[in-house]
């Protein structure tokens, strides 16, 4: 899966329109295999991160958990010290 899709489900601040929208975007660039689609597969595109938006919209806000939700800047924070452990050199 595409590093670039992040977990959305239960942070505070909850998720926007413009993170489900970019996670989407990206969903769509890895399966399709276009960074950018060409001018005569651009509508579809553009429909397919529509629609993938959509569906994980409802579906985000369709689940439920007991669990406490997460802090954005701790997990960003935990995010940035896995990258430099990892890339250390």
């Amino acid at each position: 899966m595409c590093r670039n899709i992040k977990t959305l489900f239960n942070f505070d601040p909850p998720v926007t329109h413009e993170e489900v929208r970019d996670a989407s975007l990206q969903f769509v660039r890895k399966i399709s295999g276009f960074s950018k689609p060409s001018k005569i597969n651009e509508q579809q595109f553009s429909v397919a991160v529509d629609e993938i938006t959509e569906i994980s919209t409802r579906l985000l806000h369709s689940l439920e958990t007991n669990a406490i939700p997460r802090n954005r800047a701790e997990e960003a924070a935990k995010a940035k010290v896995r990258a430099v452990a990892r890339f250390r050199q």
